[in-house]
């Protein structure tokens, strides 16, 4: 399976192999040198996709989990808010109980009468 490289890849491997030819050497041969360069340059963008694509998706990955991880302490932040909202209620109706349970003492044993 070959992949289309293109002509800047072509033009600049070729540049790069006449640059390192040696005295003597055939233009066959340069030609095999550059398409080794082609295919070196190709590989190379290749594995730097590669790595961008994996950079990019750990880089996805954290904000997703950090997103995650603000509503979560989000979530937790309202469940306090709502559980000191009922605790705070909670001091006042065991007062009123209290004293409703005195007064009932009270008028049981004579102490105090109504009407």
């Amino acid at each position: 399976m070959t992949q289309k490289v293109s002509t800047e890849v072509q033009t600049e491997s070729t540049r790069i192999a006449n640059g390192i030819k040696k005295p003597g050497q055939s233009r066959e041969q340069t030609k095999l040198i550059a398409a080794g360069i082609e295919k070196g340059i190709a590989e190379y963008k290749k594995q730097h996709k590669a790595k961008a694509r994996q950079l990019d998706k750990q880089k996805k990955q954290k904000i997703r989990s950090n997103t995650a991880a603000a509503a979560k302490e989000n979530e937790a932040e309202i469940e306090i808010e709502q559980t000191q909202a009922s605790s705070s209620r909670l001091p006042w109706a065991l007062l009123a109980l209290s004293w409703a349970g005195f007064a009932g003492y009270l008028v049981q044993n004579g102490v105090l009468s109504i009407g």
